[in-house]
């Protein structure tokens, strides 16, 4: 189904409001892919906030010219997916674990603003945890000294309880 001159620029409107919020971009082949799969890996990526589009090349150029994500035009060629997402990793983690389980989705690119993620780097930013998995693991090792802390203090009365309460049972035994 071809698009109309106005189509296309709503289209590209769309995907540069997406582009413009973004942390990341990653771009993959999809050759040979049922529709199936393909719905799986849409209700993935809706579930993970990832925005994920398939697009013509021509459109997506001119989605990402004038903004961070200029370098990854060079790449776009062939019939590819576009997982867009406001967190860094997100869509790394959703194309990447999509490709370990369906071999005919080929990651072939990504970027971060300003910067071109080959496939290896693609999958390597997928292994990292998330921003909530960052900060809660910062709040658990800024909370452990504290809570340690708080223990500490909470020993000394209960010491104190116990020692009485065994004073008391000597008394009531002899």
């Amino acid at each position: 189904m071809s698009l109309n001159r106005q189509e296309k620029a709503v289209v590209i409107e769309e995907v540069s409001a997406e582009v413009a919020k973004a942390q990341s971009i990653v771009i993959a082949e999809y050759r040979g892919l049922d529709v199936a799969s393909v719905t799986v890996l849409r209700k993935t990526a809706r579930e993970s906030g990832v925005y994920l589009r398939v697009l013509k090349n021509s459109l997506a150029r001119r989605a990402v010219a004038g903004t961070a994500f200029e370098p990854l035009a060079e790449q776009l060629t062939g019939p590819l997916i576009y997982g867009i997402s406001a967190d860094p990793v997100s869509a790394a983690k959703v194309l990447a674990g999509f490709a370990k389980s369906n071999d005919k989705l080929v990651i072939k690119a990504g970027a971060l603003p300003n910067s071109l993620l080959n496939q290896d780097g693609v999958k390597a930013l997928a292994t990292m945890p998330s921003r909530e998995e960052l900060l809660s693991k910062l709040l658990g090792t800024m909370q452990a000294p504290i809570a340690q802390f708080v223990r500490t203090l909470n020993e000394v009365p209960t010491k104190f309880a116990r020692g009485l309460a065994a004073v008391r049972d000597q008394k009531a035994a002899a």
